[in-house]
């Protein structure tokens, strides 16, 4: 069972930078093509930056096009907690952290094989901890 992170909006905003606070906590958007992690290619795990739960192995992630960093499988579906988003006119799933609830991206069906799925994050929302190998 996940031990679930309960923080104020002020804690928060007293841990993270304006943009982490905005994307994470207030569901902001990151701009597409020009953000930390679209093109990176580093070997590792990345976790939440709120609450360091890890999320996505570097071996899922994989080029989209669609100018965010896009994730085939979380590394186990419990890290992972979904809700359905209708903001922008359009329906869509949102998917947070499951510890904190940092808003972390969407989710669409568009993605290879084999799962079919691409979790679209925001770089902000996240932490690239390297491989050591």
């Amino acid at each position: 069972m996940i031990n679930k992170i309960n923080k104020s909006n002020s804690e928060w905003k007293s841990e993270l930078t304006p943009e982490q606070y905005k994307v994470t906590r207030e569901h902001g958007t990151e701009q597409p093509f020009v953000n930390k992690y679209y093109t990176t290619t580093t070997q590792g795990i990345y976790a939440c930056v709120c609450c360091d739960q890890p999320l996505f192995d570097s071996n899922t992630k994989y080029k989209s096009a669609s100018g965010w960093p896009s994730f085939s499988s979380p590394i186990v579906d419990s890290a992972i907690g979904t809700k359905i988003d209708y903001s922008f006119s359009m329906k869509r799933k949102e998917i947070h952290c499951s510890k904190c609830r940092a808003h972390l991206g969407h989710l669409f069906s568009d993605g290879p094989p084999p799962t079919g799925l691409r979790y679209c994050i925001n770089s902000t929302s996240i932490n690239l901890k390297k491989s050591k190998i």
